[in-house]
């Protein structure tokens, strides 16, 4: 019975095209000896920084909720490390939420935001292909949380933004570069 569970077992669309597809192009463009040197998209990091956080939790609590249902994994609230006097932020004071996305929740998030949030961007002409960070990890922020189809325009509390690293196994910015290219990220030319 636990076998045949196995072999049913949901694999997102976006992960049978890594596996399928993506991986054998990697391998053979850049002549790696074993499958485990191909390069792999390991987690999903998003954020968003709430300034206001510090006169009106109830903007807080919005963010955390957004990016809950953005992502389908509930939102960690993050405190800040030390005072700021120019900002009025003291230490340990919430100012913002993430979430890290692993498995099959990570490939199902990254399908929307290839397939279906980034072509909803205002005025979109692709991606900086220059946000990498010389590790293989790729860095980008979205200026409001409303291009996911999940999230009801008349309840959101404020438009906020959110930041969004790509933490991948690639050694090198080059193989990083090809890989979410491949997985259909759409590089500014």
């Amino acid at each position: 019975m636990a076998e045949k569970q196995q072999k049913d077992a949901y694999v997102p669309r976006l992960r049978k095209i890594y596996a399928d597809k993506v991986a054998t192009e990697l391998k053979s463009e850049f002549g790696y000896t074993s499958t485990m040197q191909i390069p792999k998209v390991v987690k999903v990091i998003v954020s968003m920084g709430v300034g206001e956080a510090k006169e009106n939790k109830k903007i807080l609590e919005a963010a955390v909720e957004d990016i809950g249902i953005i992502t389908g994994q509930k939102a960690v609230k993050t405190k800040s490390r030390k005072s700021i006097a120019t900002f009025k932020i003291r230490e340990g004071q919430e100012i913002g939420c993430r979430v890290t996305l692993r498995g099959a929740q990570m490939w199902e998030f990254l399908d929307r935001l290839l397939n279906v949030a980034l072509p909803r961007v205002k005025d979109f002409r692709g991606v900086n292909p220059n946000a990498f960070d010389g590790h293989g990890n790729y860095s980008m922020g979205l200026t409001e949380q409303i291009i996911f189809p999940e999230i009801d325009y008349d309840k959101i509390e404020k438009v906020m933004g959110m930041n969004i690293a790509i933490v991948t196994s690639a050694r090198t910015d080059k193989e990083a570069k090809s890989l979410l290219g491949k997985l259909g990220m759409p590089f500014r030319k």
